[in-house]
């Protein structure tokens, strides 16, 4: 059974640990996998092997704590959202809980209504996160770069160039247009382009529009015909030729194999 989300509940109190698990299970309707472990160590070893979206632990538990629990996550990939639940309303914990970026600290006794909407405002917090991560790797090298450079620069002539492209993506432009609406020699605003942007007119547009497509690929359901479109190519075998020679894939094997990753 494929299930949504995984959910791990850490406490050494077994009637706190299974009433989470009835609870979640109740509202999850199987949707979600629940699991639950009786120590920091177990949840530690468990989560080294499997991801999870979210982690409700317990602050104070013998041997490993709720905290230590958490700051030996921190390297672990995917590392999943974090709620913490106490006895105590301490301050202390409470701050070092905000330091390590739990999304919510949770005091005992555990209200239901509560914890069900707190539960679902970390799995939104988790999937937003890990949208913004997948964004991120997605982006060209060498468009950070070209961002880095004009960072340091500025603006200048170049940079209206590259907010033009930006806005007109999906639309035919040539180096020469673009020379002419800044009331720039070609040739001086291609040596130009190239020495501030550290591409090619050509290799930019090309990576820009590349960019675009991925984005469109992993965020919509769009037909690969119309991405194409979207992002300045007439037709689909052009922009499928130009998106593998970059990517080293198609841009349907690279739909898929983002959301195969996710």
């Amino acid at each position: 059974m494929i299930h949504e989300k995984t959910i791990l509940i850490v406490d050494d109190e077994p009637r706190t640990r299974e009433g989470i698990r009835k609870t979640l299970e109740e509202w999850s309707a199987g949707k979600n996998r629940i699991q639950t472990a009786a120590s920091g160590v177990e949840a530690r070893e468990w989560l080294a092997s499997q991801p999870a979206d979210l982690l409700i632990t317990d602050v104070r538990m013998p041997e490993l704590s709720g905290l230590s629990l958490v700051e030996a996550i921190q390297q672990f990939p995917g590392k999943p959202a974090v709620l913490i639940m106490s006895g105590y309303a301490d301050f202390n914990y409470a701050q070092q809980a905000i330091k390590l970026g739990v999304v919510d600290y949770l005091l005992k006794p555990i209200d239901k209504e509560q914890l069900l909407q707190t539960v679902q405002k970390a799995l939104h917090v988790h999937e937003q996160q890990r949208r913004i991560q997948t964004m991120e790797k997605m982006v060209d090298p060498k468009l950070i770069d070209v961002r880095e450079r004009r960072e340091q620069r500025g603006d200048t002539p170049i940079g209206e160039a590259l907010a033009y492209i930006e806005a007109h993506l999906g639309e035919n432009m040539t180096m020469r247009e673009i020379a002419d609406s800044l009331h720039l020699n070609s040739s001086y605003f291609s040596v130009l382009f190239k020495e501030q942007v550290g591409l090619n007119f050509s290799e930019y547009l090309t990576r820009k529009r590349v960019q675009r497509a991925k984005e469109l690929l992993v965020q919509t359901a769009m037909p690969i015909s119309e991405v194409a479109e979207r992002v300045g190519y007439q037709t689909d075998k052009y922009f499928i030729k130009v998106f593998k020679s970059l990517e080293g894939l198609s841009p349907s094997k690279y739909r898929h194999s983002v959301h195969e990753k996710n």
